[in-house]
């Protein structure tokens, strides 16, 4: 193993000489220490070191050891239910091995080697295979079913292949490559994390990513396979509504990267989610999650590695053909981790010191997911969200880090500090807020739910654009000044914004919300502006209208459980029975 020396130190930043044989982004151990770095520049025989621990007492002179391999993950079986650091250790086996803070230059593989598994072939000796074919499943959780692929860049025929019980090292697979080698195929195998993983082709997004949330799902959608991001001032919800994506999004595997936010907010994903019951499968969530933490008190170095590992074993069980939903937050916390390494590299600063590579490095990111063609003869389709809440200062959303994400996502949920302080959650905005997967979704939708569900959303989203306009008005003169259809208006507006979009995330019933649900709930506040409409035709007054107790009725909906939505029904009868009972006063005063 080639050996350097230390020349500098600055914070996680490591100079070293005599690299010669080292190449960019190639892993090195630093100091007898071991402590694990990346090269990230390499000058002449130096190279510029960010080391991913903490690098308190290293000092000139020290050793560097040149592995000559690039930062990889391990895949296999073992992931889910996992709860990472940024380099893929895993914190439960540090716990147990040096206790409850991470001891510098540990280093425990990601998957156990000691856990045996079953392995159950599904290809036989002298099959042809192709890289992606899958040649054998093991059972990871009640919810996954992990499939063993031939790994990218392999072909030929194979040679053996037996069921058995193993840990991830051993062989279960020999292929008999085109070249007559042999290549033994285990359960695990490695892969760079800065190397985006094949597939045959990209598709169109054209199916919704149901997350639950009423606001999204109605009004801004994303795609399976499509990109979001999530920025917002302090304290306007970010984190719970990543909470609520990773808890109730329609995804078969959940990868959640805690990205240098603060401890306590993963302290509660790791408190709450083995009590939460996936409502898809009726299984506990943490089945089908993986959980990155690399929280503000860890070193600031990794935490670009952790969203680069996120990534890599999402695209991994993508490639499996499953849908797969990444959280990353926040990524404006990764963006400010480059602006240091490069501050320390004295790189030429870009806005308001980023670095100038700064757009590219995010737009890489989000280009990883997608919906796509997976490799393999069977021709599975797979999907990669990638959903990313940026934390700009002060909410300023012309932050260059907002910017250089919004060129490259296709929705935009922004989030409004005024709307958190009215207490409406999801503190989402309806008038700035985007999402351009519309016209890919809406055959889907039609298909699904009716060509009367996309008039309704259009007709809500109509209504809460005038009560806008029609603010400044109140503002000025009042409510009282308003002509009776503007009173309806603003009416219709209250009960869409506080009746339908705004939802608690800590109610057992309302903080999920299936699409019938959210069809019915919107079918019933249509229903009650189309016969409020009639009804001023007819003469009754808005106040009138204003007062009825079936409003209440309304408002109570959204907290019908989803195994009694007949309830809309009954409510549907009292909305045409209470507006024929209007009518029929106005008759009797004439």
């Amino acid at each position: 193993m080639d050996v350097g020396k230390i020349v500098k130190v600055a914070g996680p930043l490591v100079v070293a000489e005599g690299m010669q044989n080292a190449k960019i982004y190639d892993v090195v151990r630093v100091s007898e220490r071991k402590l694990m770095g990346e090269i990230i520049e390499m000058r002449g025989e130096e190279a510029s070191i960010q080391v991913y621990e903490e690098t308190g007492g290293l000092g000139g002179g020290e050793p560097v050891y040149i592995t000559g391999n690039p930062l990889s993950v391990e895949l296999g079986p073992g992931l889910i239910e996992s709860i990472y650091d940024g380099i893929q250790r895993p914190l439960d086996m540090i716990r147990e091995t040096a206790g409850d803070l991470i001891t510098r230059g540990i280093d425990i593989p990601g998957l156990s080697r000691e856990r045996k598994w079953t392995f159950k072939p599904s290809a036989r000796v002298g099959d042809k295979v192709e890289e992606g074919d899958v040649l054998g499943t093991v059972d990871e959780t009640v919810l996954v079913v992990h499939k063993i692929m031939v790994p990218p860049g392999v072909n030929g025929t194979l040679k053996s292949i037996e069921r058995k019980e193993c840990t991830v090292t051993e062989t279960v697979a020999v292929v008999e490559t085109g070249r007559g080698e042999d290549l033994e195929i285990g359960l695990m195998t490695k892969w760079p994390v800065r190397k985006p993983r094949p597939y045959k082709e990209k598709l169109a997004p054209d199916e919704p990513l149901s997350t639950g949330q009423r606001v999204i799902d109605a009004f801004f959608p994303i795609s399976k396979g499509g990109t979001a991001c999530i920025p917002g001032p302090f304290g306007s919800g970010k984190t719970v509504v990543q909470h609520q994506l990773a808890k109730w999004a329609d995804a078969q595997i959940i990868v959640y990267v805690g990205c240098g936010e603060r401890g306590n907010e993963m302290t509660d994903v790791l408190m709450e989610f083995p009590k939460l019951i996936d409502p898809h499968s009726g299984e506990p969530l943490m089945k089908k999650t993986i959980l990155i933490a690399n929280t503000s008190n860890m070193p600031v170095a990794a935490r670009e590695a952790s969203v680069y590992t996120g990534i890599t074993l999402a695209e991994y069980y993508r490639d499996m053909g499953y849908s797969v939903a990444l959280m990353a937050d926040s990524t404006s916390r990764w963006a400010e981790a480059m602006r240091e390494m490069s501050g320390r590299l004295e790189e030429m600063p870009g806005e308001e010191g980023y670095p100038a590579y700064m757009g590219t490095r995010i737009a890489e990111f989000y280009e990883r997911a997608g919906k796509v063609v997976c490799l393999g003869n069977d021709n599975r389709g797979g999907a990669l969200s990638a959903i990313g809440a940026v934390s700009p200062p002060g909410g300023d959303l012309a932050d260059p880090v907002v910017q250089a994400t919004l060129r490259v996502v296709k929705v935009f949920w922004s989030l409004e500090d005024k709307l958190a302080y009215r207490r409406h959650f999801p503190a989402i905005s309806w008038l700035t807020s985007y999402s351009l997967y519309i016209p890919n979704l809406a055959d889907h939708f039609v298909k699904e739910y009716g060509q009367e569900w996309i008039d309704d959303v259009n007709k809500g989203m109509a209504i809460l654009q005038e009560e806008a306009e029609l603010e400044e008005i109140v503002r000025l003169v009042g409510l009282d000044a308003l002509s009776s259809d503007n009173r309806l208006i603003m009416e219709t507006a209250k009960s869409i914004r506080e009746d339908f979009l705004h939802q608690n995330a800590f109610d057992d019933v309302d903080t999920y919300s299936s699409f019938k649900k959210m069809v019915l709930l919107m079918a019933l506040i249509r229903l009650f502006h189309e016969h409020a409409k009639d009804a001023l035709e007819n003469n009754v007054s808005i106040l009138d209208i204003a007062v009825l107790p079936v409003r209440e009725r309304i408002a109570r909906a959204k907290f019908i459980p989803e195994d009694n939505l007949d309830e809309f029904e009954v409510i549907e009868g009292e909305i045409e029975k209470s507006f024929q009972g209007l009518k029929e006063k106005v008759l009797a005063e004439v």
